[in-house]
């Protein structure tokens, strides 16, 4: 008797990597100050006791981060964290806030808690100072701290997010640009007129982006006459909206990224700072995580 029925082919059996077991493993786990907030759906998936697995760098990371393009353009930082942190599944989405801490996570899971940074003292003395990350990542959570609304009358409130690590790219950029612009300015082959052109075209451009950061930064706006968080009805405002409406809106941005910045470190002056010629019994250390020697 003859049967139509047919039975796929078998599959081959896939072996176990025998090296699996040398791979990377989660070197420490962190929490993120935003706790989750603010980042887009599908972009994070936070574990339930919202800590995140961080694993060190590999060669192929290393070699990434070293690309200057790429690291101008903010595609190297992506392509390293979404590699060291597998939770972030679109780096891209991260809320600022939330940045600085997951860089120093990965760094400390790559090099180890300690970072020697160069210091420049008021006396033009140089040195190196041995910085604890974990201290610093301590000082971040405690510090961390995001109030969204702000009221500008009895009629209306803002609610403010933080910029996206693509925003914030995309708003370092054209800041660069503009510098580029006002340094040709600067540029005796030039005559009058073009060096004017060029200044016109970089407060332009100045204006546009500091304009734009705020835009990017609101979410929603309730008044008195209704609601919206739709994007064009909240540019539309912003550009549309009185001086002291915006000066307000921009002086608490500005509060909320001071409050979510790095602090300068108060040290002791020790023994050997003094024979440096370095005087007082503390002195700041500051700290600046530039991506382009963060990782070196």
């Amino acid at each position: 008797m003859q049967t139509n029925v047919q039975f796929p082919p078998s599959q081959p059996v896939v072996a176990a990597n025998p090296l699996s077991m040398f791979m990377r493993q989660p070197k420490i786990y962190i929490r993120l100050p935003s706790k989750g907030e603010f980042w887009p759906a599908g972009s994070l998936a936070l574990p339930e006791n919202q800590q995140l697995a961080v694993y060190s760098m590999t060669a192929k990371d290393e070699l990434t981060i070293n690309i200057p393009d790429a690291l101008m353009n903010g595609q190297a930082i992506v392509d390293v964290i979404q590699n060291c942190v597998p939770a972030i599944k679109n780096a891209w989405a991260i809320p600022t806030m939330d940045l600085d801490a997951i860089l120093i996570a990965i760094r400390i899971a790559t090099y180890g808690e300690m970072m020697k940074t160069p210091v420049t003292f008021k006396n033009d003395v140089e040195m190196d100072y041995q910085i604890d990350l974990r201290t610093v990542l301590d000082s971040i959570m405690n510090n961390a701290v995001w109030e969204p609304t702000i009221s500008i009358s009895p009629e209306m409130t803002v609610f403010v997010r933080p910029l996206t690590y693509k925003q914030a790219t995309s708003a370092s950029l054209q800041s660069f640009e503009t510098q580029k612009i006002i340094q040709l300015t600067n540029n005796d082959q030039l005559t009058e007129e073009e060096k004017i052109r060029l200044f016109k075209e970089s407060f332009k451009k100045l204006s546009e982006s500091t304009v734009g950061t705020v835009i990017s930064s609101i979410f929603r706006i309730d008044t008195s006459n209704g609601s919206t968080d739709n994007p064009q009805h909240i540019k539309d405002f912003i550009e549309n909206t009185d001086k002291d409406t915006f000066n307000k809106i921009e002086a608490h941005l500005d509060y909320l990224k001071d409050r979510n910045s790095i602090k300068p470190m108060i040290i002791q002056v020790s023994d050997e700072m003094k024979e440096l010629g370095i005087t007082g019994d503390t002195v700041e250390i500051p700290l600046v995580f530039d991506a382009s020697t963060f990782f070196v």
